[in-house]
């Protein structure tokens, strides 16, 4: 089974209701996608700052589980920090590419990059999770 197939095969529903595709993994680096749906939208149809914190969320977690250490029991968010650069237009898909700072054995700190369809800067997150 490969890292890919580990996470897509994990039940997350928000990532589901969401429409989280996850496409690349490997202990370096998870890949996701997901589309600018309506709901997922604010004023003047451009995505929500909370679709792109939660999107975030659930790469940076996803790439967590990948690198757990084989006695820890999951994980969870204890930190996250978002700095919003640009917007997606409704209708787009939107990139996240999460990257790790950190990997220990209590925490574990990722950077994700959401990039839209034309390769622009959305925002970047820095999370922190807590190995359980």
């Amino acid at each position: 089974m490969t890292l890919l197939d580990k996470i897509n095969g994990m039940k997350m529903p928000f990532a589901e209701l969401k429409g989280v595709t996850f496409v690349e993994a490997e202990p370096e680096r998870v890949v996701a996608r997901m589309l600018v749906r309506p709901d997922l939208c604010t004023l003047g149809h451009t995505i929500h700052g909370g679709a792109v914190m939660a999107f975030a969320d659930s790469v940076g977690a996803a790439a967590t589980v990948i690198n757990l250490p084989p006695d820890a029991k999951g994980t969870t968010t204890i930190e996250s920090k978002t700095n919003f650069v640009g917007g997606a237009r409704e209708g787009t898909t939107v990139t996240a590419t999460a990257t790790p700072i950190h990997r220990g054995r209590r925490t574990q700190v990722w950077q994700t990059r959401i990039e839209s369809e034309d390769g622009k800067l959305v925002a970047v997150i820095t999370q922190t999770q807590m190995v359980l």
